[in-house]
């Protein structure tokens, strides 16, 4: 429906507000599920966006049992959920690689692995996972073409696995091959690059089974590939943005048909000039690290101009025709919606049209208790 958005008693919202329609956070979640043939063993979903027990709690009881995340308070909160297994995707160093000891020292009843993608790493992880008595399984982070973290699949890759597999304390057990970078708006192309990038992930897995370890499990992709690794039945799939989708990812990834299931709420608060409004959407509440007409998209006023954007404030261009008022409301669809999730404490629930309640964003924060 056009206006699937329109809540009933938005008077009694407070702005900026994040809203979230739970009902079609399900949807997503069905849709993800039948992406994969209903396989649940190929689902790994990143909550890095949501950050949410709630969305958490939803995932589990659709039978999701394996799950990514980026901090050591979403992996905490994963935990006490009782999610049955966690990957940290990140490399733990310093007082991390001890807050994540202690972590799996609290939650036994979670598995709990990490990443690691070079020997300095491995071996302080080794010597902090050892003194504490545990056995900690790691995958190696491949570098597929990011080139932000991770180790190119080949030769140095290979030795990196068999080193680690001899040192106390790690057990290396998976690859993890996240290909963020490949984002071609043709899918055609897109699935081209994407299995170029995997098929040099797979000679990696096969090399390390012929040196006689283990054949390692391979955790794959993010959102702008799924729709090409969810075909691949012996690997896990780790989409994140799925769960509430953006402008984004829809305009990027239209053969995926999940639907927005997260908005902000803003109003218009100053008229600054001939045709400008001025919203209360400031960096603090929109996802801001695009340029100004890649933040947010308006459902109900899609010919908005984002001019401006500051701290508290974002002005746009209306037209010097336009009718609208102080007061008037707007639905953004954040462009990107992972930022904008961690800047809100919690997020208003609508269902039927009416808020409803509100989920908690528990782990937005850097620290739950460990």
């Amino acid at each position: 429906m056009k206006d699937w958005y329109t809540i009933q008693n938005i008077a009694e919202l407070d702005s900026p507000a994040l809203v979230i329609f739970p009902a079609r956070v399900k949807e997503n979640i069905r849709q993800l599920i039948a992406m994969t043939d209903g396989d649940l063993a190929r689902l790994r979903p990143h909550i890095k966006t949501h950050k949410s027990p709630d969305a958490t709690r939803l995932l589990l009881a659709a039978g999701i049992y394996r799950f990514k995340c980026a901090t050591i308070a979403e992996a905490e909160m994963l935990a006490i959920e009782g999610a049955p297994d966690v990957l940290l995707a990140y490399q733990p160093l310093g007082p991390k690689l001890s807050r994540l000891a202690a972590l799996i020292q609290k939650y036994p009843a979670t598995n709990f692995s990490c990443l690691v993608d070079n020997l300095t790493a491995a071996e302080a992880m080794g010597a902090v996972f050892s003194k504490a008595g545990l056995q900690t399984p790691v995958y190696i982070d491949l570098d597929l073409g990011m080139h932000r973290t991770g180790i190119a699949p080949g030769p140095a890759a290979l030795h990196l696995y068999k080193e680690a597999a001899s040192i106390k304390g790690i057990r290396p057990i998976g690859l993890h091959a996240y290909d963020g970078h490949i984002r071609d708006l043709d899918w055609t192309q897109r699935k081209k690059n994407c299995d170029e990038a995997f098929a040099a992930v797979k000679k990696l897995q096969g090399d390390i089974g012929r040196a006689g370890l283990p054949e390692p499990s391979i955790v794959a992709g993010g959102s702008p590939t799924f729709s090409i690794h969810c075909k691949r039945t012996d690997i896990e799939c780790s989409p994140g943005t799925f769960i509430y989708w953006d402008k984004g990812y829809q305009d990027l990834c239209p053969e995926q048909s999940f639907v927005p299931a997260a908005l902000v709420v803003t109003r218009v608060v100053s008229l600054p000039g001939e045709g400008k409004l001025c919203l209360d959407l400031g960096h603090k509440s929109i996802g801001a690290e695009n340029e100004l007409t890649r933040r947010v998209y308006f459902l109900n006023a899609p010919d908005l101009k984002v001019i401006g954007h500051s701290e508290e404030h974002l002005v746009v261009d209306a037209g010097k025709d336009h009718t609208y008022n102080i007061g008037d409301l707007f639905y953004g669809l954040p462009v990107h919606i992972c930022p904008t999730i961690a800047l809100y404490e919690r997020a208003i629930t609508i269902d039927n049209g009416l808020i409803s309640g509100e989920w908690r964003n528990t782990a937005r924060d850097r620290k739950i208790n460990l």
